[in-house]
C-alpha cells in the first residue's frame, strides 16, 4: 500500500503566461497560476470560458504558448512532472467485459492483462481502491458501474502513479448529493495526505467554498483569483455571474 506522505508545501506547478490560439480563435491569454503541493486550486466560469482547455493544456493535448513547470522551490531543479486525470465523461459501451482491475491494471502493465495476473498489482490495486471506499468494486465489469462508483475507480487509477498534480474536469458531473459528498471528502483527504497539488474545475460553487484553497475565475483571461470569499465578492464575479448557480 502506497506510504501517506504529509505534503512537503515546496513544490509547485508554475504556469507562465500561457496561451491558446486555434485557428483564428483565442481560447485563453496570459494565464499566470503558481499551484503548491498540498493545496487545492478550483477554476470556476461560465460554460466556452476557456476551462476544459487550461487542463488540455496542461496534459499536453493542446499546442500552447508560454510555460507550464514543476519546480522545487527548496533548490530550484526542474523536475518531470507527473500528472493524474479525472475526466468529466468516460463512455464505456454496455457489451464490454473489462473489470475494474483490467482497465487499470492495463495502464500499470506492460503485459496484456489477459495472459497473466500479477497477485502483487491485483493487492496493489485493490489498496488503491480500498482508499475511496471501492474495494470491492475490483472484480466488477466497468459497464455495470453506477456514475459514482466510475467517478471513485477513475478516481483511484489516476493517483496510483502518485501523481504531483491531480487535475479533476468537473468529475461530479452527474452524481447525486451523496456522492458530491464522497467526493470532496476524498479529494480533501488526498491534499492532506499526500504531496500532490490538486486543480479542479467545478461548476458547484457552494462546495468550492468549503473545500479549495485558491479559486480563478477564469473567462479567456484570470478575471480573479484568491479564496473562495474575495472571488465571489469581486466586480469581476458579478459581471460573470447573475447569481450564486454558475451555468
Amino acid at each position: 500500500m502506497r506510504k501517506i506522505i504529509k505534503p512537503c508545501g515546496l513544490h509547485c506547478i508554475k504556469i507562465n503566461h500561457l496561451g491558446v490560439t486555434i485557428g483564428e480563435q483565442e481560447i485563453l491569454k496570459d494565464i499566470n497560476l503558481h499551484v503548491h503541493c498540498g493545496t487545492m486550486t478550483a477554476i470556476i466560469g461560465k460554460n466556452g470560458a476557456g476551462k476544459s482547455t487550461l487542463i488540455r493544456a496542461i496534459l499536453g493535448e493542446v499546442p500552447y504558448s508560454g510555460e507550464i513547470a514543476f519546480k522545487d522551490r527548496e533548490n530550484g531543479r526542474a523536475q518531470k512532472l507527473r500528472i493524474g486525470y479525472v475526466p468529466q465523461h468516460m463512455n464505456v459501451e454496455k457489451s464490454t467485459p473489462v473489470s475494474v482491475y483490467d482497465m487499470i491494471a492495463s495502464y500499470q502493465s506492460n503485459i496484456p492483462v489477459f495472459l497473466y495476473k500479477s497477485k502483487k498489482l491485483y493487492q496493489d490495486i485493490k489498496n488503491t481502491l480500498k482508499m475511496f471506499a471501492a474495494e470491492h468494486l475490483i472484480d466488477k465489469q466497468v459497464c455495470n458501474l453506477s456514475g459514482g462508483e466510475l467517478q471513485r475507480v477513475l478516481l483511484s487509477m489516476a493517483v496510483m502513479d502518485e501523481p504531483n498534480l491531480l487535475l479533476l474536469d468537473e468529475p461530479v458531473s452527474g452524481i447525486d448529493q451523496n456522492g458530491m459528498e464522497l467526493f470532496y471528502q476524498n479529494i480533501a483527504y488526498l491534499r492532506e495526505n499526500f504531496d500532490l497539488a490538486v486543480i479542479l474545475i467545478s461548476h458547484d460553487l457552494d462546495y468550492v467554498e468549503r473545500y479549495a484553497d485558491h479559486v480563478v475565475l477564469l473567462d479567456r483571461e484570470i478575471l480573479a483569483q484568491g479564496n473562495a470569499r474575495e472571488v465571489y465578492s469581486s466586480d469581476a464575479f458579478r459581471r460573470v455571474f447573475t447569481d450564486r448557480e454558475v451555468v
